[in-house]
């Protein structure tokens, strides 16, 4: 628990493998078995081409990012395991608590990527598939060091947990996410599915349907959709229809990963707008817009209850927090 101005911790030069490096044989081996299954099968999802490619490339550009600019996230961590004077250790209790409560940070950086649009514009690319299969989960950012989502991880080191832990749990977390973005599983039994994150629970995540918007934050445990209400069931009455609420109809990766941002910078350089009103068009949620021509997930969910009033109080449809 020393002070490191007063002295040397051990784990100040703590290392963990870098297992997003180590898991690529096995994601190329599901990404195969999950395709050949639905070539014998005829059901479980589907593949294109020139969609797979596409998340092929930006998963490719994430890794170059990371290499580029991940120094920059490191840095900062390193920062502030100087000056913190705790030092929880390595032991095993401590790596899961650790892996919990990044889970947790994942859960409110990942509802920020939805409800904040200068963080939307890293994260819309993941959702740019209109399709829903494992190519799916490595279409990734190659922006996300701008979006400055890197401070909600501020507190994990502060309480002393090592930044190379916390990597570390972030590595296993996103592990965990890559075989949930698949239709070849259907629903697992209700004991997991109540406490783990799950294909099912991802589907209605990547839903562009008014009733699967803005749901189903998590990462690993979907209980915490269920403790701050965001929680929404994949119905069998509905099909998830995947994508975006306005697709891109494009296979480009340079326009996937950039378009938000070029949006972004000519809504707040248009003229005759206020200063309010140019940072909203940054802060707001996704489809905000000064004069009201554009709409935003509530305005969308309200739309369709005017024409379908008989879904109210149905999940997706239930007030939220």
């Amino acid at each position: 628990m020393a002070n490191p101005a007063k002295g040397y911790r051990m784990t100040d030069m703590l290392t963990y493998p870098e297992v997003t490096h180590w898991a690529v044989p096995f994601f190329i081996a599901a990404i195969l078995a999950e395709l050949l299954w639905i070539v014998i099968k005829g059901r479980g999802g589907r593949y294109e081409t020139r969609d797979a490619l596409t998340s092929l490339l930006m998963g490719a550009g994430n890794v170059t990012s990371t290499i580029l600019l991940g120094f920059v996230a490191y840095s900062f961590f390193m920062a502030l395991w100087a000056i913190t004077p705790l030092d929880l250790g390595t032991s095993t209790w401590v790596v899961a608590l650790c892996f919990v409560l990044d889970d947790l940070r994942y859960y409110w950086v990942h509802r920020f990527g939805h409800r904040i649009r200068w963080v939307w514009a890293s994260h819309v690319n993941h959702h740019s598939s209109q399709h829903y299969n494992l190519t799916t989960a490595l279409r990734q950012t190659w922006t996300g060091t701008f979006t400055f989502m890197m401070i909600v991880r501020a507190p994990l080191i502060l309480l002393g947990f090592h930044p190379a832990m916390v990597l570390f749990c972030g590595g296993l977390n996103l592990i965990y996410q890559f075989w949930i973005h698949t239709e070849a599983i259907g629903k697992l039994p209700r004991w997991f599915e109540a406490v783990m994150n799950t294909p099912s629970h991802h589907r209605v995540h990547h839903g562009r349907n008014p009733r699967y918007l803005d749901a189903n934050y998590a990462g690993v445990f979907i209980v915490w959709d269920r403790m701050f209400g965001t929680f929404v069931p994949e119905l069998d009455s509905e099909k998830v229809d995947y994508g975006l609420v306005h697709n891109l109809g494009t296979f480009n990766p340079i326009r996937v990963a950039f378009h938000e941002w070029i949006g972004i910078f000519r809504d707040i350089t248009r003229p005759d707008l206020t200063w309010r009103e140019r940072l909203m068009y940054a802060l707001a949620p996704p489809g905000w817009s000064h004069d009201g021509s554009r709409d935003t997930s509530e305005r969308i969910k309200r739309k369709h209850l005017a024409q379908h009033p008989e879904d109210s109080g149905t999940p997706g449809f239930d007030p939220r927090p």
